[in-house]
């Protein structure tokens, strides 16, 4: 499990080094007056790659913590990060 959670955490740092290189582009392309269309398409990409993080640890965390909660007998606090989760995304 460990070397799963490992390869899971470098994956997961890897994407948000992407996403900080994209948000320094978009600040250069903000600030050189770029077209706004070519900004947005910039900015939806980097919602995106948000979004893909998000569920990576979303899936991380039901596959080890909220799975080691229900194993553990305690259900209530697995059912209640479950929902904090879900509200989270619905947002």
């Amino acid at each position: 499990m460990e070397h799963s959670h490992n390869k899971n955490k470098q994956q997961i740092v890897r994407r948000l080094k992407i996403i900080e290189g994209q948000i320094r582009g978009l600040q250069e392309m903000v600030e050189e007056g770029t077209y706004c269309i070519d900004v947005i398409t910039q900015t939806s990409a980097v919602k995106q790659g948000l979004s893909n993080v998000e569920d990576l640890l979303l899936e991380n965390h039901l596959g080890s913590c909220i799975l080691d909660q229900v194993k553990a007998g305690q259900t209530d606090k697995a059912r209640d990060e479950i929902l904090k989760v879900y509200k989270l995304k619905r947002k």
